[in-house]
């Protein structure tokens, strides 16, 4: 399982000048803008949908690849990776949804909705399942790019 979500973007400029981003880690997806400051903020919602496609079609998250000075890192909004954190526990874990209800005391509904990428999840909710999947919740704050 990966302990990060952030992931390399591959950054060209098309024949219009426009600025064309892709994360070759996952094979499938582009976005642009008109700079390249705005192709990476059209990137981060891309990473979003990207991530949450793989989680909705019950598919791995790819390991993210390494970032140089031609492909940037995107972090993804932190609701997203957090889905994706416990959503990969989860699969790591090999239980079944009504197992981990047991587990966390609640109905199996609300372990639908916390594994659905749509659905907002307090993030309180989410830590307390990464727990009892044997996973933890850490922070790290940067400088921005």
């Amino acid at each position: 399982m990966a302990d990060t979500y952030n992931y390399p973007a591959e950054i060209e400029r098309d024949e219009d000048g426009r600025y064309v981003v892709a994360f070759p880690d996952f094979g499938w997806g582009a976005t642009d803008g008109a700079t390249r400051d705005e192709a990476l903020v059209e990137a981060r919602d891309l990473l979003r949908e990207l991530i949450a496609t793989t989680i909705r079609e019950g598919m791995g998250l790819p390991e993210p690849s390494r970032a140089g000075k031609r492909r940037p890192l995107v972090v993804p909004p932190v609701q997203i990776a957090l889905k994706a954190a416990l959503y990969e526990a989860y699969r790591g874990a090999g239980v079944s949804q009504r197992h981990l209800a047991r587990e966390l005391d609640v109905a199996e509904s609300e372990i639908r909705r916390m594994l659905n990428p749509e659905h907002s999840t307090k993030v309180a909710t989410i830590d307390r399942a990464l727990r009892r999947l044997g996973k933890r919740v850490t922070v790290t704050v940067g400088e921005v790019a």
